[in-house]
């Protein structure tokens, strides 16, 4: 049974459904590439923020940077945690607040998973010509930095 949808139902389809459905298929297969190395696309993303950070955030911090409501950052974390990927690390300012880094481990994997990421991305967009992928890239950056609501909820 073929349960793609058909053109005349997509041609038809809102933004939102359209949106949903592309980011679907994206992430099913950017999800199997980070499982093969032990994470989540969540995780990744934690992850590359981590290696990037050219300074520390607490927690909070980071949720906020990412979107990510606090209990689903902090099973997360977690789960990172428990597979020495990241420590958390008493805030030097406040004992009560972690701070969590990424270990020599965790940057290994990110790197990794990012490479597999980028080209479940080349090969996503295969159909797109080059200067396509960067207009659809550079048109999604816009939406969402633009100011068209509440930005709440996790965007994990």
């Amino acid at each position: 049974m073929d349960l793609a949808p058909s053109h005349g139902c997509t041609s038809r389809a809102g933004l939102n459904w359209l949106l949903h459905r592309a980011a679907h298929k994206l992430g099913t297969v950017a999800q199997e590439a980070a499982v093969r190395h032990g994470i989540t696309t969540r995780g990744q993303i934690v992850l590359t923020a981590l290696a990037s950070e050219e300074f520390q955030r607490t927690q909070l911090a980071l949720g906020h940077a990412l979107g990510v409501d606090k209990t689903t950052l902090t099973a997360e974390l977690d789960r990172l945690e428990r597979a020495g990927l990241i420590m958390r690390k008493p805030d030097p300012n406040d004992r009560r607040v972690r701070v969590p880094v990424i270990t020599e481990q965790g940057r290994a994997v990110q790197r990794e998973v990012e490479k597999l990421h980028v080209q479940v991305e080349r090969e996503f967009t295969a159909e797109l010509a080059p200067d396509e992928a960067r207009a659809l890239h550079e048109l999604l950056e816009r939406l969402i930095a633009a100011d068209h609501g509440p930005d709440s909820g996790s965007c994990l």
